[in-house]
């Protein structure tokens, strides 16, 4: 570790750098490059989609929240960025919970058999 920097000081004074010191660098190059493709370029796309997800939300979709509580959408407040939902048909309990809490769409369809 110590080498590395004492070679980039000496580097500097004389000017040019070194295809050696390219090839020390090269590894994290590597490791940057793979972690970009395989960690945050993902991220990114479920960030987008849950984005989209949450924009398109609109009343009688029945959604689930990060908490797990599903529920049908009666209301949604666009100047306090929050949901009402009805969680109880019977009784008509309702809860508000903020937009970004929403995890999903729940489907009530049954999946198709063959």
């Amino acid at each position: 570790m110590f080498n590395i920097i004492l070679q980039a000081g000496t580097q500097a004074a004389g000017g040019a750098v070194k295809p050696n010191m390219v090839a020390q660098f090269l590894p994290f190059i590597l490791m940057f490059v793979i972690l970009y493709f395989l960690i945050i370029r993902p991220q990114r796309n479920r960030q987008k989609e849950q984005q989209n997800l949450i924009d398109n939300l609109k009343i009688n979709d029945e959604v689930m929240t990060n908490a797990g509580i599903i529920g049908k959408i009666v209301n949604i407040k666009k100047d306090k960025n929050t949901i009402i939902l009805r969680v109880d048909d019977t009784t008509g309990t309702k809860i508000e919970f903020q937009r970004s809490a929403i995890a999903g769409i729940v489907n009530n369809e049954k999946p198709q058999t063959k």
